[in-house]
Formats: structure tokens, sequence, C-alpha cells
């Protein structure tokens, strides 16, 4: 509360990802942490949703507004049909609960045209651009449009950033 007041920033704009290990250390702290921080306005996300706790008693406890979806399932889609059904799912479940799913680790156009196909609305990997260094921010953010005023789909995403 204190850095949004100091720095203007809009809570809205902000996401903390947090993994499903480090929520689980002590559930009833995190959970009333991260409450406080929604209650804020900031953004929760599950990151690696699926490969650790994945209980979903804590899930519907959590007041998470993404789940990102981890990467190893990802990298199945095209090839591997449990893959597809348990990212589906997930995405599935994320848009039930009035969540967003983002799918990490996104290589390769197949894996883009199932999460479309599957109205994942998010993804994240290196198909659309490598990690860019601190220094480098201001540079790419200006060459880039970030923030498109419409919605588009993942590919229209990876053109606008091409």
């Amino acid at each position: 509360a204190q850095t949004l007041a100091e720095t203007g920033a809009p809570p809205e704009r902000i996401c903390l990802e947090i993994t499903e290990s480090a929520l689980m250390h002590d559930l009833e702290h995190s959970i009333q942490v991260l409450r406080s921080l929604r209650d804020l306005g900031v953004g929760i996300a599950v990151d690696d949703f699926g490969t650790g706790y994945s209980s979903l008693s804590y899930l519907k406890r959590l007041p998470a507004s993404v789940l990102k979806i981890d990467g190893s399932f990802i990298a199945g889609l095209g090839r591997d049909e449990r893959d597809r059904a348990i990212v589906e799912s997930v995405v599935n479940l994320a848009s039930t609960l009035h969540q967003s799913a983002v799918a990490e680790g996104v290589e390769t156009r197949t894996q883009v045209d199932v999460l479309t196909e599957m109205g994942c609305p998010m993804a994240q990997g290196y198909y659309f651009g490598r990690p860019v260094d601190a220094s480098e921010i201001d540079r790419y953010s200006s060459a880039v449009d970030i923030t498109p005023t419409e919605p588009i789909g993942l590919v229209e995403a990876h053109e606008r950033t091409r």
C-alpha cells in the first residue's frame, strides 16, 4: 500500500505472481496477505499451476485473478491429448471461476493455434519474444505497441510485436 501511494502506480496494472509451493508454506497467512493485496486492487496470479499442490479446495479460497498454466503442459500441445485435456480443463476452470488463464512456455505456432482454439486468453513464451534485460525495457516498450486498445488473439499479439 505504501509503495502504491509513493509511486502513484495504478494497482490494477500490477499483478503479483506467486507459486503454488510458496503459498503452501503458511496457507492461512498467504490467503490473508493476498486478500489484502486484492482489496488494494492488485491482481494475484498463481504461477506454475498444476505442478505442485493444485488442490481445488485451496484454489477456491485463494483470491487469485490469474492461473498461469505451467509450461510442462503446454509443451505437449499438438502431440499429447492428455496435455491438451489438462490445459483445456484449466482454461475452462479459470473462466468458470472468473479468473484469467495464462499459458506459460509457448514456443511454437502449433501451441498458439491449440491455445487459441480452446479459448486461452493469454500466453507468454519464446514464441512471442525472448526475455528483455531491464536496461532495454524503455527502448523495447517504445518500439512495440504493447497496449492494444481492443482484444486481440494470441497470433495477432505476436504479429504486433515483430
